[in-house]
C-alpha cells in the first residue's frame, strides 16, 4: 500500500525562523547540548550559542516545529539550569542544512550567570567506582551535570578559557566528549581524565622541610592511613581548604579543637550516606532531601536524646560538637571526599569525617595553595591537595528545617550566585551587608545577586576578601552600581567601605532591624504597598536613638518603619565583654528587676569577686553602659542565670545551649513567663517580672530545662501579644520573623503556630538567612527602588 500523500498545507507551509534569548543560569549547565539535541529532534536548522546576555538560538522549520521548541524549551531544561527569561523574535527565513553549535561571543552587557557548584552525580559516581572506566578512581571526574563552577570561573561567557581549567590543555579523548554534541561532557568546561586533569598530591612536613609522599603513591590512600591514625589533614575542596579528621576519634577531635582554639563551637561532619547518621539524628524527607541534593549544605539536624548504637555503627566523638542540640551533617560533593571516605572495596577508614573550615579563627577560608602551607602549618599535619586553582572563594553552605521547611543559616557554596527575583525594580546598586556574617548583595531591575558568605569583617584578611568579591561578583552579573546602602551603626566596616568607595555615588544607610524585614519582605515577593509587623530579634543592631536594639516591634514597609515596641532597656556593661560573658547580662537584668545578686544564683556564682565588685560600680555609676533593647542579650542573661552557660566562646553560645536545655524539659508543662507590657506606642515589654519569676523557679528546685521551656513560651506568647495589640490599633495582619535569634527552630515554630491559630499570615526566611547573611538584601530594597528619573 502507498503512503498518503502529504496534506497540501503542511508541503506549502513556509520555512519560519524564530531568534529566542533565554536568560537566566543557562551557561555551564548544559543548555547548548540541551538545545541542539531538541532542535535535531524537531528536524530544525539555525545555531545556538552562549553570549554575555545569555544563550541565544536561531531555529528554522515549519511553524508547528518552531512553536514545539519554543514551548519546551523552558519547561525540559537541564536539572541544573533555571530560567529566567525567554524573549523571542521573527526573523527572515535563511535556510540552512543543519542546527549547529556556534562559538561562545563575548563583548556586550553581561546579563547571566554560571551554575553554582553542584555535588558529583550519580553517573559520574558510577565511573569513579567502575575498575573498566577510564576515570576509575580519578579525583576530578565531572560532567555538565556536576562539578566546580562558581569557583572556577574567571569571566564570562562561561567557556573553558574563563576559566582555572584553560592552564589543563584536553588530551584527544577528553577533547572528543567536550566536541560531541550527544556526549554527557558536550562543552562541560571543567572536563578532565587521569591522562589530561589536575592532579592529586599528598604533602606532609619532613626533616627538610615539607617533602612530597613516595612519588607514585596514591595520595588519598596516604590520606586515609594518617586520618585513622589521627592525624588532622587539610583538603583542598571546591571553595577552599577544610580541615578533616576522624569524627570518631576523640584525640583527634580534641586536638583539632585547641590547634584551631574554636571553644566549644560545633564541628560540622561529613558522612558517605545519610545511613551513616540517622541512629544519631532525627532524618525527615525535607533533612534527606537537602543532605542529598545537588547544593550538599552542611545540615543541622536534630540530635536524638538516646541513639541506638547498632554495632558498627559510626559514633561521633562528644567534642565534635558540645552542648548543641542539633549536629551538622553533610554528605560529600567531590570525588575526593568519596575517595576519602572509602569506596566499595576499600581498605577500612573513617566513616565520619569532621570537615571544618581551613581558616585561623576570624579570617576567611584559605584558597591559595602556598598559603595553606604557610597558614594552616600549625594546624594541619598535612596537605591533600591540588593543582586546579580556586578563583571564588565559597564556604560550605548551612541549612536547616524548620517545620518542614528549609532555613538558609549561611548561604554560600551550592547556592551563590543563584540570584533571587525580586517584587520591585532596582535601581543598580550594592549592598555591603553588615560586619558580622557578612555578605553583601547586587541588584539591578528585579534581579539581585547575595554574594557568598564572606564572614566577619573585623579582620583585614577578610576585609581584603570582600573587596575581592565585590569586583568579581559585579564582573560576571554586569551590575554597575550607581549607589550603594549600607548600615547606619557608625562604626561598621562595611559602612566604611561604602563611604570609601562612593566616589561621588549616593550612601543610603539603613536600620539594621528594618533591613532585617525588608530582606524578609522581599523573598516573599511583598511589594510594600502594605505595611507589616516586623518582628526583629537579634543580638545587636545600632537603634536611631543611640541604644543597642535587638527586640524590635516594627510596623515597616521599604520607604520606612515605625517602632511600635520593643524590649525594655537593660545597661549592657562593658559592651562585647558582656556579650562574651553572659553573666554579666545576667547580673544586668537582676539589677533592673531591682533584684539582689544572691550567691545562690548561678550567674553570681560564676562572676569572680573582683568583677563582681567591679561590675557593681560600674553599673552605679553608668560607666561603659549602652542601653540595650536586645532579645539576644536577653537570651545571654537567661541562660547564665539558669545555670547553663557563663562563657560564650562563639556567638550565640549561651543561646543555643538554652534551646538545648529546653528540648530536655517535660512536655506537660504548659507554664509560660509573662512580660508586662506598656501602654502607648512604643510599647515597652518589660522583662523584669520574667527575670523574678526565674529567680523564684530556681529558688523552688525547678530545673534550667524546665526555666529554658518556659522561657522560650514566655517569649513567643510576647510575640503573640504584640502582634495582636498591633492589628487592633493598626489593622495588619501579615508578621515577619527575622533577625539571627529565629534561627531557634523551638522559637521561631512556637511564634508562627501562635500567629497563625490567630489569623495572622507568618512570613519566614527561606532562600536568606535570618542573622545579619541576609541583611544585605533588605538594604538594597530599602534604598535601591526605583523613582520615576531612573
Amino acid at each position: 500500500m502507498s503512503a498518503p500523500p502529504r496534506p497540501a498545507a503542511v508541503a506549502q507551509d513556509p520555512p519560519h525562523r524564530r531568534r529566542v534569548l533565554v536568560r537566566g543560569v543557562v551557561q555551564g549547565v548544559g543548555f547548548r547540548p540541551y538545545v541542539y539535541g531538541l532542535a535535531t529532534e524537531l528536524a530544525l536548522v539555525g545555531h545556538v550559542t552562549n553570549t554575555p546576555e545569555g544563550v541565544v538560538a536561531e531555529v528554522e522549520g515549519t511553524v508547528a516545529a518552531v512553536a514545539r521548541f519554543c514551548d519546551r524549551l523552558a519547561v525540559q531544561a537541564p536539572p541544573l539550569a533555571r530560567v529566567e527569561s525567554v524573549d523571542h523574535q521573527e526573523l527572515p527565513a535563511a535556510g540552512g542544512e543543519a542546527f549547529t553549535i556556534l562559538a561562545s561571543r563575548s563583548g556586550g552587557p553581561v546579563r547571566t550567570l554560571v551554575s553554582p557548584d553542584t555535588a558529583t552525580c550519580a553517573d559520574c559516581l558510577a565511573e569513579l567506582a567502575d575498575p573498566a572506566d577510564r576515570r576509575h578512581r580519578h579525583p576530578f571526574v565531572n560532567c555538565t551535570h556536576c562539578g566546580p563552577r562558581f569557583t572556577i570561573v574567571t569571566g564570562v561567557p562561561y567557556d573553558r578559557a574563563n576559566t582555572t581549567m584553560a592552564a589543563f590543555p584536553m588530551c584527544p579523548a577528553c577533547a572528543c566528549e567536550y566536541a560531541a554534541p550527544t556526549d554527557r561532557r558536550f562543552h562541560a568546561q571543567p572536563v578532565a581524565c587521569p591522562s589530561c586533569g589536575p592532579r592529586l598530591r599528598l604533602i606532609v612536613p619532613g626533616d627538610a622541610g615539607r617533602a612530597e609522599r613516595t612519588s607514585g603513591a596514591d595520595p588519598v590512600a596516604g590520606a586515609r592511613v594518617m586520618l585513622a591514625r589521627g592525624a588532622i589533614l587539610a583538603v583542598k575542596g571546591l571553595g577552599g581548604y577544610h580541615l578533616a579528621c576522624d569524627a570518631t576519634n576523640a584525640g583527634a577531635v580534641s586536638l583539632l579543637r585547641r590547634r584551631k582554639a574554636r571553644g566549644d563551637k560545633p564541628f560540622a561532619v561529613m558522612a558517605r550516606a545519610a545511613s551513616d547518621v540517622e541512629h544519631l539524628v532525627r532524618l525527615g524527607p525535607e533533612e534527606r532531601r537537602l543532605l542529598e541534593g545537588p547544593a550538599r549544605p552542611v545540615v543541622l539536624l536534630r540530635r536524638r536524646p538516646d541513639p541506638a548504637y547498632a554495632q558498627g555503627a559510626p559514633r561521633p566523638a562528644e567534642a565534635v560538637a558540645p552542648g548543641s542540640p542539633d549536629l551538622g551533617v553533610m554528605l560529600p560533593y567531590t570525588p575526593v571526599h568519596h575517595l576519602l571516605l572509602g569506596l566499595p572495596g576499600d581498605p577500612d577508614g573513617p566513616r565520619l569525617l569532621v570537615m571544618t573550615s581551613g581558616n585561623v579563627s576570624g579570617e576567611p577560608i584559605v584558597t591559595d595553595d602556598d598559603e595553606a602551607l604557610e597558614r594552616l602549618a600549625h594546624l594541619a599535619d598535612g596537605w591533600l591537595t591540588h593543582d586546579r586553582p580556586i578563583h571564588v572563594p565559597c564556604d560550605d553552605s548551612v541549612v536547616r528545617v524548620c517545620d518542614a521547611e528549609p532555613l538558609v543559616l549561611r548561604r554560600s557554596r551550592g547556592y551563590a550566585p543563584l540570584p533571587l527575583t525580586l517584587p520591585l525594580p532596582v535601581r543598580p546598586a550594592l549592598a555591603t551587608g553588615g560586619d558580622l556574617k557578612n555578605a553583601f548583595c547586587l541588584g539591578e531591575g528585579r534581579q539581585a545577586w547575595l554574594s557568598a558568605h564572606i564572614g566577619d569583617m573585623d579582620d583585614l584578611a577578610t576585609q581584603g576578601a570582600f573587596e575581592r568579591a565585590v569586583e568579581q561578583l559585579e564582573s560576571i552579573t554586569g551590575v554597575r552600581p550607581r549607589g550603594l546602602a549600607c548600615d547606619r551603626h557608625p562604626g561598621y566596616r562595611s559602612a566604611r567601605w561604602a563611604d570609601r568607595n562612593a566616589a561621588g555615588r549616593t550612601v543610603v544607610r539603613v536600620q539594621h532591624h528594618h533591613a532585617h524585614i525588608a530582606a524578609a519582605m522581599a523573598e516573599h515577593g511583598l511589594d510594600g504597598t502594605r505595611p507589616v509587623i516586623g518582628v526583629a530579634f537579634d543580638g545587636t543592631g545600632h537603634g536611631d536613638d543611640g541604644a543597642v536594639w535587638g527586640g524590635e516591634f516594627l510596623l515597616a514597609d521599604y520607604a520606612g518603619f515605625t517602632r511600635f515596641g520593643h524590649l525594655s532597656y537593660v545597661p549592657l556593661p562593658g559592651g562585647d565583654t558582656a556579650v562574651r560573658r553572659p553573666y554579666r547580662m545576667a547580673l544586668a537584668q537582676l539589677r533592673a528587676a531591682g533584684l539582689d545578686w544572691s550567691g545562690d544564683l548561678p550567674c553570681t556564682a560564676a562572676c569572680p569577686p573582683d568583677e563582681l565588685r567591679l561590675l557593681q560600680r560600674q553599673l552605679e555609676r553608668d560607666l561603659n553602659c549602652v542601653p540595650t533593647s536586645s532579645m539576644g542579650r536577653l537570651f545571654d542573661a537567661v541562660s547564665s542565670l539558669a545555670g547553663v552557660c557563663h562563657r560564650a566562646g562563639y556567638e550565640a553560645q549561651a543561646a543555643v545551649e538554652l534551646e538545648a536545655a529546653a528540648l530536655e524539659a517535660p512536655a506537660d508543662d504548659p507554664i509560660a513567663y509573662a512580660f508586662a507590657l506598656g501602654v502607648g506606642e512604643p510599647v515597652r515589654a518589660d522583662s523584669a517580672p520574667v527575670i523574678a519569676a526565674i529567680v523564684r523557679d530556681l529558688r523552688e528546685g525547678r530545673t534550667a530545662a524546665t526555666v529554658a521551656a518556659r522561657f522560650h513560651r514566655g517569649v513567643a506568647g510576647l510575640v503573640h501579644a504584640l502582634c495582636l495589640r498591633a492589628r487592633e490599633r493598626h489593622g495588619l495582619d501579615t508578621v515577619a520573623l527575622t533577625g539571627g535569634v529565629f534561627a531557634n527552630t523551638l522559637l521561631s515554630s512556637a511564634c508562627a503556630a501562635a500567629l497563625r491559630e490567630d489569623g495572622f499570615t507568618v512570613l519566614r526566611h527561606r532562600l536568606v538567612p535570618p542573622g545579619d547573611g541576609g541583611l544585605a538584601l533588605g538594604q538594597l530594597m530599602v534604598a535601591g527602588r526605583t523613582t520615576p528619573d531612573d
